[in-house]
């Protein structure tokens, strides 16, 4: 008998996975990874967008009233969960602090029109306004400032206001400018200043928000009556002294009964600013702005500074200029965000196109299964066809069959699902029919053997 040449089971590498479910495995990867590096992309904007700035403020001696608004500002910001904070810078004074700011040694201090404005600083919001009152007994009206050159006026305010009403009055620096003007007591009364100083006038300059909660102007008219004088000269004082501003006292603002003043009348005063430095980013300052705008009462002193927190002015003539990213948010001009940073969106897209780029084809050379050509499968295929040749049974050629038809079975399957491409797809079909007719004419051979060996059997068994 012939040894039969034992034909190798069909290889399951041979079989022609499909490769489609660890495709969709590596699809879903690379969507996940997708998925995170967007995430990562959104939460880094949002932290470099939402990163918190801190401001220096600078500010005078404790008790004063920009130490104490600072304080306020600061505690506003962190109650409103705003990304700008405050860090307060103390000083002995004032002056000091505004010197601290003038050498750029904070970002923000308080000052008043008639302090020495450093060149640097720019508006970012009235907080208050200090008002001149000229104040004459009973009825008698003091109708210019020349009036006043041969009285002796009592000052009630603090010595800081001492240099300001002097410009008012143009009262020179000397000697006897004492013997005119001479500082009251501050808790002193109006009628009693009258009635027993000798005084021909009066002038108060105190904060608006001051004049509006004191009580001892109604009590000492009620005793007294006294009258609130118009400034004539208030337009051409404020074009003289650039710090000095043109204010108005309201009707009934010292007194509501009696009624002092008993219309609006025209005086002059000074203006409590917040400033900032000029290279302060201007969306930074609009968004200080419009967070202190949008949260007054949160920011009024207990003495009432500060409660009547106003736009700062935006007007060119304006004696300290608004900063430019204040004067925006006001006019309504500021740039959105697509507006302000269009230019670097532009380039991230496109930095992110080539990331993208790059990424896909990483994920295609890398982690996705490649396509296999069709004409690889010819080596499959011509492996078969040389078994062919030794196969002497019918059974083990249809073994060989069924193989070539799983491989062929195989490379349609592919083909619909993208494993395999068309790539040699005329060589496969050529080693295809070359096998599979090499498989047809060993079984036509295997059948012309097995009738020989047949009749060789029969004559043998006659011949016995």
């Amino acid at each position: 008998m012939r040894a039969e040449v034992p034909t190798s089971a069909p290889d399951d590498r041979r079989s022609r996975p499909t490769f489609l479910n660890s495709n969709r495995r590596q699809v879903i990867l690379f969507a996940v990874l997708t998925l995170l590096l967007s995430f990562a992309t959104v939460w880094g904007g949002r932290i470099w967008l939402r990163n918190s700035e801190t401001l220096t403020f600078a500010v005078g001696e404790s008790s004063g009233p920009e130490a104490h608004f600072a304080a306020r500002l600061a505690a506003m910001l962190k109650a409103t969960s705003s990304r700008l904070h405050i860090k307060i810078i103390r000083n002995a004074d004032n002056a000091k602090a505004l010197a601290q700011f003038d050498h750029k040694q904070a970002d923000l201090a308080v000052l008043r029109t008639d302090a020495r404005i450093p060149p640097r600083a720019r508006s970012l919001a009235i907080l208050e306004h200090d008002l001149l009152m000229l104040i004459s007994p009973g009825d008698k009206k003091i109708r210019s400032l020349a009036e006043l050159k041969k009285k002796k006026i009592a000052l009630l305010t603090n010595g800081n206001n001492l240099a300001f009403v002097r410009n008012v009055l143009e009262i020179p620096d000397k000697a006897d400018a004492n013997a005119r003007l001479q500082l009251a007591p501050l808790n002193s009364m109006v009628d009693k200043l009258f009635a027993s100083g000798g005084y021909g006038a009066v002038i108060a300059v105190d904060h608006a928000s001051a004049i509006v909660r004191d009580k001892r102007f109604e009590q000492s008219a009620r005793r007294a009556p006294f009258t609130v004088n118009a400034i004539d000269e208030a337009t051409a004082l404020s074009r003289r002294y650039p710090g000095m501003s043109e204010e108005t006292l309201a009707t009934g603002l010292l007194s509501s009964s009696p009624q002092i003043p008993d219309d609006d009348i025209d005086t002059v005063g000074l203006q409590w600013l917040l400033v900032g430095q000029a290279a302060l980013a201007a969306n930074t300052a609009g968004e200080l702005a419009r967070t202190i705008y949008e949260n007054k009462a949160e920011l009024a002193l207990d003495d009432g500074f500060a409660s009547k927190i106003e736009p700062a002015d935006v007007d060119k003539s304006a004696f300290v200029a608004a900063h430019q990213g204040v004067a925006e948010y006001i006019n309504d001009t500021s740039r959105s965000f697509l507006d302000r940073y269009s230019d670097l969106l532009y380039l991230s897209v496109a930095v992110l196109g080539v990331i993208g780029s790059l990424f896909a084809t990483l994920y295609t050379k890398v982690t996705r299964v490649a396509p296999e050509k069709a004409g690889e499968l010819a080596t499959e295929i011509l492996d078969i066809g040389e078994r062919v040749a030794h196969v002497q049974t019918s059974e083990a050629l249809d073994g060989l069959q069924d193989e070539l038809e799983s491989v062929l079975r195989g490379a349609v399957i592919g083909l619909r699902d993208g494993t395999i491409s068309s790539d040699g797809l005329d060589t496969f079909k050529l080693g295809y029919e070359f096998v599979r007719d090499e498989i047809g004419m060993r079984r036509e051979s295997l059948k012309r053997q097995n009738g020989r060996d047949d009749v060789v059997i029969v004559k043998t068994a006659q011949s016995a």
